[in-house]
């Protein structure tokens, strides 16, 4: 099947449109020819794909053929059978008959014997001539057509349409379409199964020492290219994929040595998009193709279907990966390869992929996702070429016309060198041109950065190019080292070479057969002609005839990268190439344009962190802005080299940046702009709560800077805005330093005077400053870092308030010393703390005005001292311990030494209260203790102060004042005789030790002493002294007994007098009171006490009946009833009537009815009466009821059964649900 590649070929080159046979029987072909060529080609056809998924086909090619032609009767049966995809897809059968037995006897059996073969697709065409006004030619020939039909037809398939030459022919050309078509898709679907059934075969046979590609090539490319006739351009293309990868698993089997080709003239241009520049007769080898040339032969078979598919971004894509695994293949081969053909084809392989998909793609057709990656893509092939033509121009002797840049040094520094078997060498005839490489080497000098910056110049090659190609070299010498390396190292005077020389001879003059190193001269002119016979595109060899004409090259290969990138999303790339272009601008004078393209690399650089990077380009764009006289722009191209990290410059470098910066901002600039310093000088406020003031108050701020400058700089002027954080309608507030400041480098703090600022707090906003002409602000916000950090510099904006102004403020304040009750009715001490708030109160006078039943004893002077223990201990003979102070028409003068120190004043005073102390019963559910507000007593306090005592500051202050114990009672045992133990409890009710030396009864009418009280109404005197600490309980026991006479008064009280010290401290509460006679220090206490009878010597009785057995609930009412009943006649009673009063909480309890009144109660004893009253509860809960009481009878002659409970239980309301009903409104 290999014999018949060129014929296949050959068919395949004159073979483009789908064949329709045409068997004409009548000699109609001439009459209906115009008609049916006028419609090709076919407008829309339906065809089955290799899937059988039907896909609709726009404007199929197809040319009808007549049977009788050379081109189909001269073909073999095994060339109709290889080459089926040639052979009509269709064929058209040209009748016509005027006569019926005509068609019986000729026509009919005629046409049996064409249509008996089943391989084709047919169909008969009836062409009938009847003129129209013939009607008995129209029946005729609609009879045989029925005839026609009846026998051809059958209800499966229609094969039969009827064309009438002078009738309309309207629906003829649609129906010849559609049975076209049919036959078409039938024809198609059966030899796809054959070619699948035949590759099929072959494919199974793949790994048999007899399988062959090419008749593997040939079926599979039959069917690929059927499919192409067909449009169907993705099976077509699935074909050639599946080809390609078949193809490379028989070029990677092992053991098989192949020629990979690729060494004629010319194959160093790439051939990825024109299939036919080499016939696949010239690439055979064995059973198989040369993988140079047929790999790139189905690359351009599937560029071409993608172009037809109008897919160009995918051709990108897909060259793109082709390009690079092909140089890989390339890599492998390159020894025995023309020198440099691998570079060479990659650089022409490109190009001629972004012209080709440039000439064919269109914008808006496709998604912006697909967009933005064919442009990258585009912007990836530049960048390929781009790389490879710096390569060659290296070899050249270019390198020192290349910028030495980061992505410069990236693509070049990692691509190999050429590896050639042997390095080219020098012709015989090059002297002139060696000379010539030699002087421009030695005119070659590197630019000198500005500002004097030096750094090891980034390499542009792998290694040492002098190296490697004399390693290549066909023989080694050991010749003269330092010609190895061109002179790069220069030789020790010790080691002076005496007998070598730069000839091929050897000491003594030998002549030796091993050739001496290359110089890097003549490496380059032997690089040169060898490259020469490699490239045979002109325009590409024209690009590295000069220098010149390499930069134009150079130029155009990056500006083409940076747009496609700049249109892709890897605009980052597309700004890197733009700083190579301002590189080239910048070499030859276009100092604007390349100020632009730097302006964008510095501002990606930056942006991204990359400081390195922007470290290299920084100073150039600084160079343009200087020769361009941009001050405003070379200044902030200084302070941003000195912005960046320290270590990427020597610090004599960075001097000089601050030098500009300094000549600068002292000479006359053109148009002085502020300078934003935001990354060279930090500012922040110091570390630990922020400053505090008061409004109207001034302070000093401070403020910690951080230099970036390498050296120190003066400010000649510096002002801080500070900005309110809770009122934006405040602004912002500017404070300025008084005079010149100077920075160090590193860490600097300065204080700046504060003027009164508003209440509110305030953060550290933006500051400014002027050096010399030059005004500059920073907004860069620090975060305080720790104290030993001097190269702390951060851009994060605080949070933390640095300034806090309160509203106005006390300047002095005025409290009581002691918070703990004082002994009532006895002098005390009352401590007054008097507190300066950073305020003098030198001079000032305090007038002091008790209230009501309190006054100042002025027979003791006011005492004063220092408040507080710790400031008592501290040695300063200008503060005395104690001053004592006279009371002047209710005022004082404070002494001077307190005029700045928080002290005490202590002025004695006396509570009043006329009242005797009532006791009460132990156990008694209403407590009978007097209220706190009975003992409180206030101060009013006015303090003069400031200039002429022009401050006032008023204050009243509360006391509490107490008597020293309370006191209850109760019975705590009958004895047999009818004697009582009543039992005296004292509660201390102060802060001080309180010591009982004596205590004495004075009963009232009904109880008489027993015992050995009997005498004077004392406990035993082994009691006593009695100890009471601080706000503890202690007890002392009587022993009475009931009075045997009648005449009781019930309004009397017993008194319980107490003899008692005190011991105390008045910086804590109560203590000793103060005597004028020292020797008398005795305190006496009197209290009053209910005795209670026993329960059957009251008069009357109080018992409370027992509450509803349904409970109570919130809002229900119910009645609470008590009973009253007279235990006892008494004669000289005048009223046969009782007083009584409810008493409640209005907030628990809603009484309905009189709370007060009186009720009838007869004198004899044991007569009864029923109180009651109507209650409400309102709160749920346990409630405390309410409480009955008889106002008018004391509580001794009164005996409760109890009165009433503690508490009661109410529930809550019952749940009650409501509805709305409709009602009717009247028309």
């Amino acid at each position: 099947m290999a014999n018949f590649l060129a014929q296949f070929l050959s068919i395949k080159n004159s073979c483009e449109r789908v064949v329709i046979a045409v068997e004409d029987v009548s000699d109609l072909w001439p009459l209906v020819k115009k008609g049916f060529e006028e419609r090709l080609p076919i407008r829309r056809a339906t065809l089955n794909n290799k899937t059988r998924n039907p896909l609709l086909v726009d404007n199929l090619p197809a040319e009808y053929i007549l049977t009788t032609d050379s081109r189909l009767r001269s073909r073999f049966p095994q060339e109709q059978f290889l080459f089926s995809f040639r052979e009509p897809y269709a064929t058209v059968v040209l009748v016509t008959c005027e006569d019926l037995d005509e068609f019986k006897t000729i026509l009919k059996p005629r046409l049996k014997l064409i249509v008996q073969n089943d391989e084709r697709e047919w169909f008969i065409v009836f062409v009938s001539r009847a003129p129209p006004h013939n009607d008995q030619a129209n029946k005729m020939a609609k009879k045989v057509y029925a005839k026609l039909e009846v026998d051809f037809s059958s209800k499966k398939r229609e094969r039969c349409c009827k064309l009438d030459m002078h009738g309309p022919e309207t629906t003829f050309w649609e129906d010849l379409e559609s049975k076209i078509t049919e036959c078409i898709r039938n024809t198609l679907d059966k030899r796809i199964h054959f070619y699948e059934e035949e590759i099929r075969k072959l494919s199974e046979q793949r790994f048999k020492p007899v399988w062959s590609f090419c008749n593997f090539f040939i079926l599979k490319e039959s069917l690929a290219f059927m499919f192409e006739m067909a449009h169907l351009h993705e099976d077509s293309l699935r074909e050639y994929d599946e080809l390609e990868l078949c193809y490379l698993e028989t070029v990677n089997i092992a053991g098989k040595q192949r020629d990979f080709g690729g060494m004629e003239h010319g194959d160093d241009q790439a051939a990825l998009l024109n299939p036919g520049k080499k016939p696949l007769t010239q690439i055979v080898q064995d059973d198989s193709f040369r993988e140079f040339e047929f790999r790139q032969y189905l690359f351009a078979c599937q560029a071409k279907l993608l172009f037809k598919l109008n897919r160009p971004f995918e051709v990108a894509s897909r060259g793109y990966s082709f390009v690079i695994s092909f140089s890989k293949a390339l890599a492998l081969h390159e020894s025995f390869l023309p020198f440099c053909i691998r570079e060479v084809w990659i650089i022409t392989s490109c190009l001629s992929l972004v012209n080709a998909t440039a000439a064919h793609y269109s914008n808006g057709l496709v998604g912006p996702e697909i967009e933005k990656e064919y442009y990258r893509v585009r912007g990836e092939l530049y960048s390929l070429c781009r790389a490879k033509f710096m390569r060659l121009a290296y070899l050249l002797g270019y390198g020192s016309a290349i910028e030495r840049s980061p992505v410069n040094s990236a693509s070049l520094s990692m691509l190999p060198w050429p590896k050639p078997a042997v390095w080219p060498s020098v012709p015989s005839d090059a002297a002139s041109e060696v000379l010539a490489k030699e002087k421009m080497i030695l005119q070659a000098t590197p630019r000198v950065k500005h500002f004097g910056i030096q750094k090891k110049p980034l390499p542009l090659e792998p290694s040492f190019l002098l190296r490697e190609a004399n390693r290549r070299r066909a023989s080694l010498s050991a010749g003269n080292m330092f010609e190895l390396f061109d002179g790069s190292l220069s030789p020790s005077p010790k080691l002076q070479p005496t007998s070598m020389s730069r000839t091929n001879s050897t000491p003594g003059n030998f002549e030796s057969s091993i050739d001496r190193p290359m110089k890097l001269a003549e490496i380059f002119v032997a690089a040169e002609h060898a490259l020469k016979k490699t490239i045979s595109d002109q325009g590409l060899w024209t690009s590295f005839s000069s220098l010149a004409d390499f930069e134009k090259k150079y130029l155009e290969l990056s500006k083409s990268a940076a747009e496609n990138y700049h249109h892709s999303w890897w605009k980052r790339h597309g700004v890197v190439l733009d700083g190579e272009i301002a590189a080239v601008c910048f070499k030859h004078g276009e100092y604007d344009l390349a100020k632009k393209s730097y302006e964008k690399v510095c501002a990606l650089y930056s942006g991204e962190g990359w400081e390195d990077l922007l470290a290299d380009v920084l100073p150039d764009l600084a160079e343009c802005q200087k020769i361009l006289n941009d001050q405003a722009g070379y200044l902030s191209s200084c302070v941003r080299l000195l912005s960046l990290d320290k270590n990427l410059f020597l610090k004599k470098e960075r001097e000089s940046f601050q030098s500009e910066v300094v000549r600068l901002a002292h000479g006359e600039m053109d148009n002085p702009v502020p300078l934003d310093v935001s990354s060279l000088i930090t500012f922040s406020g110091n570390s630990g709560p922020p400053l505090e003031l008061c409004d109207g108050d001034p302070g000093n701020l401070s403020v910690t800077l951080w230099s970036g400058f390498p050296d120190d700089i003066t400010l000649d002027s510096l002002s801080l805005t500070l900005t309110a954080t809770s009122n934006a309608d405040e602004g912002v507030k500017t404070i300025r330093s008084s005079g010149a400041t100077i920075l160090n480098p590193g860490r600097n703090t300065i204080t700046l005077s504060l003027p009164p600022q508003q209440t509110g707090s305030y953060v550290l906003g933006v500051l400014t400053g002027q050096i010399g002409h030059l005004r500059f602000r920073s907004h860069g916000f620090s975060r305080g870092g720790p104290a030993e950090s001097d190269d702390l510099m951060s851009y994060e904006k605080p949070t933390r308030p640095i300034l806090k102004v309160f509203k106005p403020r006390a300047l002095v304040d005025l409290a009581a010393a002691v918070s703990s009750a004082l002994l009532m009715n006895e002098p005390q001490w009352v401590g007054i703390i008097v507190k300066p708030i950073n305020y003098s109160l030198k001079g000032a006078a305090l007038h002091i005005d008790t209230g009501p039943g309190l006054r100042i004893e002025e027979s003791f002077p006011i005492e004063m001292e220092k408040y507080g223990l710790e400031d008592k201990t501290n040695d300063n003979d200008s503060v005395k311990e104690i001053t004592k102070l006279t009371l002047k028409n209710g005022s004082i003068e404070l002494p001077e030494w307190a005029s700045n120190i928080e002290s005490v004043l202590w002025v004695p005073v006396r509570a009043i209260n006329e009242g005797l102390a009532r006791g009460t019963s132990a156990g008694a559910v209403s407590s009978g203790r007097p209220s706190v507000v009975d003992g409180l007593r206030t101060v009013a306090l006015k303090l003069e102060f400031g200039v002429s005592r022009n401050q006032k500051f008023d204050r009243t202050i509360a006391v509490h004042f107490t008597n020293p114990f309370h006191v209850s009672t109760r019975v705590a045992d009958k004895c047999s005789d009818g004697t009582l133990l009543l039992q005296v409890i004292l509660h201390s009710q102060v802060k001080a030790n309180l010591t009982i030396h004596d205590a004495w009864l004075d009963l009232k009418d009904g109880f008489t002493l027993a015992g050995e009280s009997q005498s004077n109404g004392r406990p035993t005197s082994a009691f006593f002294p009695l100890v009471v600490p601080s706000t503890s309980t202690a007890g002392i026991l009587f022993t009475i007994s009931l009075a045997t006479n009648d005449d009781i008064n019930p309004d009397s009280d017993t008194i319980l007098n107490i003899n008692y010290k005190i011991s105390g401290d008045r910086n804590l509460g109560s203590h000793t009171p103060m005597f004028e006679d020292e020797s008398s220090q005795m305190l006496t206490f009197k209290s009053a006490l209910v005795l209670q009878r026993p329960v059957l010597e009251p008069c009357l009785a109080v018992g409370f009946l027992p509450l509803p057995p349904e409970g109570l609930r919130v809002g229900q009412l119910f009645t609470m009833k008590w009973r009253v009943e007279r235990l006892k006649y008494l004669e000289d009673e005048q009223y046969d009537e009782v007083v009584y009063e409810i008493n409640a909480n209005s907030e628990n309890w809603m009484i309905a009815g009189r709370k007060r009144g009186h009720a009838p109660l007869s004198t004899k004893q044991g007569s009864r009466i029923e109180i009651s009253i109507l209650c409400v509860p309102l709160v749920a809960g346990y409630m405390r009821p309410p409480q009955l009481e008889l106002p008018e009878i004391g509580e001794g002659n009164i005996s409760c059964n109890p009165a009433g409970p503690h508490l009661v239980c109410v529930s809550p309301p019952p749940l009650s649900s409501s509805f709305c009903i409709p009602i009717p409104i009247p028309a």
